[in-house]
């Protein structure tokens, strides 16, 4: 999986919320049976990146298993990064209608902030990892030009 956390404007990225909506469309394609083989999502804002009401903009291109063309376009006016989009989706699959939802995903929890809206960071946030280095000097008795060379 990937993860993306960059901004534009404050709130979630273009690309971020073009991952998430793949994720979550690829999902619910295959659990409706569609055997996605393959799916890619571009999301766009617009000129008017500064409106906070804002929609992006998500166009998804891809192909089943067997061949079949997918497509899926709308708007995504909420998502929460790598688990939800909230909007208007409509996915076809060999150009007949799969879905059209309104939001997919897991949403639960809370409620997803509008995608051009600063994300709120809170204490669960990234958290900084120690990585700790140890040395260990080998003496080779088997092999006397394995010792350390004086001065070192």
């Amino acid at each position: 999986m990937t993860g993306v956390a960059a901004c534009e404007g404050g709130g979630l990225s273009s690309a971020a919320i073009a991952i998430t909506t793949d994720e979550a469309v690829t999902d619910a394609l295959n659990d409706r049976k569609a055997d996605v083989r393959w799916l890619s999502c571009t999301a766009s804002f617009g000129d008017d990146q500064d409106d906070q009401d804002a929609a992006a903009t998500v166009d998804c291109q891809g192909e089943t298993g067997s061949g079949k063309e997918i497509t899926v376009t709308g708007e995504v006016t909420h998502a929460i990064n790598g688990a939800c989009v909230r909007g208007n989706l409509t996915a076809k699959v060999d150009g007949k209608q799969v879905f059209r939802v309104d939001g997919l995903g897991n949403c639960d929890g809370s409620s997803p902030p509008r995608v051009n809206q600063p994300t709120q960071s809170g204490g669960d946030g990234p958290r900084p990892t120690v990585t700790v280095t140890v040395t260990t000097t080998v003496w080779c008795d088997q092999y006397p030009s394995c010792r350390p060379v004086e001065g070192k």
